[in-house]
């Protein structure tokens, strides 16, 4: 029994060193923690449960059987943060280089099915050289494994990805079909291709941080959801992130207590919006000012910025705000946020997290660059995510709510539970001046009877009083009084009940 406690202590220590001090100190001198390092800053303290610390892989080719390091490259387990339970794996860069083996998948798709099984979310800190070459074809069956699991765990348990190192080659496709991706810039990357794969197919010239960087994703491809500065504040931050969700679908996210009064009003949102209806103002603002003390964690804050999505609380309760932003392209939807926008509704529908949408949208971006990016097509993605959803949806309309766009962000069409409208909203098919250019094109030439006509139909239909006359509004509200009719309606709506028809699954275009 001794002998056998003492190799027990032995391995223990082997897997705890990874692949070594020099390793370990390579790392740090990258600004990079460690495997372990990274699951204690992330965990609660002392609230990791290790799983498979003694597994290692089985190649015997190229030298392999020469050299096994306890764990293979990969820390997996459970534990929580802020008391609520996580499963999690960490790959670890100093063994192998992170490299996944079959053994390495076999315990990263162990602690899915666990989290799957009972109800709660799992965490990947990616930091990892793509698959161990040395075992072929063993290691790319490893991938296709956890594939599978990402895809049957979506819409079933939150799944986040933290890249934190190299993410290179077919390794990209599981953080990509998980719900939220965060970076660490510098230091971590994604591409499928790599930089020399690239100058020869292509005679490009790029670097890994140009090609695949934190900076690159999270401004120009959309794949990342957020990128922060260092290990420490990716994982603080992940930290926050994750107490906006809840464990599973079957359950509600937490509520939090707050001091904030849900009726609190707040009497500048009532010049928030200018009286020039070209002028734009800050639709951040308006979203602090509602939320719970005014904490808002922003999604994608650098990637088609003319929407804003994100989490936040409203009476202590998880709602998922999604609003056009006047400060850029005029709050106009593109291919872009189109997408951005749907993904992020599709989620929250998924896991029961109302919906507030915040609307000034003048209509859809015009172009030629539009028109041929499938402007119809991904436009639809928003109206298609927003008519499915089920959760309760409240809608404010500020300011313009023209055409096709005011149907598409959260309409009372589309099943809009509690519909409401400033006094400065203006609700129509298009805006007064192209309005008037079209229906009165034989007085083009007139700019005293034009200007009569547009003051005409500034007056009938530059207000929201036409749509609250048909109930596609349910009230006119002043807008310092706007948080505290979201939280009564959220109040209202905690019983809600709706189901969509029954299908194997929907044709929604992709």
């Amino acid at each position: 029994m001794q002998a056998i406690l003492e190799q027990l202590e032995a391995k223990r220590q082997q897997a705890l060193l990874g692949g070594g001090e020099k390793r370990i100190a390579a790392q740090h001198k990258k600004g990079k923690l460690t495997a372990r390092e990274r699951l204690t800053l992330l965990l609660d303290p002392g609230s990791f449960e290790e799983w498979d610390m003694f597994k290692e892989h089985r190649c015997t080719d190229f030298g392999m059987d020469a050299e096994h390091v306890p764990g293979d490259g990969v820390v997996t387990g459970y534990g929580t943060i802020h008391g609520r339970l996580v499963f999690v794996f960490s790959q670890d860069f100093t063994v192998y280089g992170g490299s996944l083996s079959e053994a390495h998948a076999e315990k990263i798709c162990k602690i899915m099915d666990q989290a799957m099984k009972v109800g709660a979310p799992v965490i990947g800190l990616n930091d990892s050289g793509g698959a161990r070459i040395q075992e072929g074809v063993a290691s790319l069956g490893g991938y296709a494994e956890v594939f599978q699991r990402n895809v049957l765990a979506s819409g079933v348990i939150p799944q986040i990805s933290l890249i934190m190192g190299p993410c290179a080659g077919g390794a990209v496709y599981s953080p990509a079909m998980t719900d939220f991706i965060f970076m660490v810039k510098d230091t971590s990357y994604m591409f499928v291709t790599g930089p020399d794969v690239v100058k020869t197919v292509t005679h490009e010239e790029v670097t890994a941080e140009e090609l695949g960087g934190a900076v690159t994703h999270t401004t120009k491809s959309g794949v990342a959801d957020a990128a922060f500065e260092n290990d420490i504040e990716a994982l603080l931050q992940l930290r926050r992130f994750f107490d906006f969700l809840p464990l599973n679908n079957r359950e509600k996210a937490p509520v939090r207590t707050t001091q904030d009064d849900p009726e609190r009003r707040d009497d500048s949102l009532d010049t928030l919006v200018p009286e020039n209806p070209n002028q734009p103002y800050d639709m951040k603002e308006l979203i602090v000012k509602v939320v719970d003390e005014g904490d808002f964690f922003e999604l994608q804050p650098d990637y088609a910025k003319n929407i804003i999505i994100g989490f936040g609380r409203i009476n202590g309760q998880t709602v998922g705000v999604v609003a056009n932003q006047p400060m850029v392209l005029a709050g106009c939807l593109d291919i872009k946020s189109s997408i951005k926008a749907a993904r992020f509704v599709r989620f929250c529908d998924a896991f029961h997290i109302p919906i507030v949408t915040f609307v000034d949208v003048p209509g859809f971006l015009p172009g030629t660059a539009q028109e041929y990016g499938g402007i119809i097509k991904h436009g639809a993605k928003l109206l298609f995510a927003y008519a499915e959803a089920t959760v309760p949806k409240v809608t404010v309309i500020t300011r313009k709510a023209y055409g096709g766009a005011y149907d598409v962000m959260a309409s009372k069409h589309l099943r809009g539970d509690v519909n409401l409208a400033w006094p400065t909203a203006e609700i129509a098919v298009m805006g007064p001046k192209g309005a008037v250019e079209i229906i009165f094109r034989s007085e083009k030439n007139d700019p005293e009877r034009i200007a009569a006509r547009e003051a005409e139909y500034k007056a009938k239909f530059a207000n929201p009083f036409v749509a609250a006359h048909r109930g596609f509004i349910d009230d006119v509200i002043m807008p310092h009084a706007t948080r505290a009719r979201i939280s009564r309606a959220l109040a209202m709506l905690e019983t809600k009940v709706l189901e969509n028809p029954w299908r194997k699954h929907n044709t929604m275009p992709l």
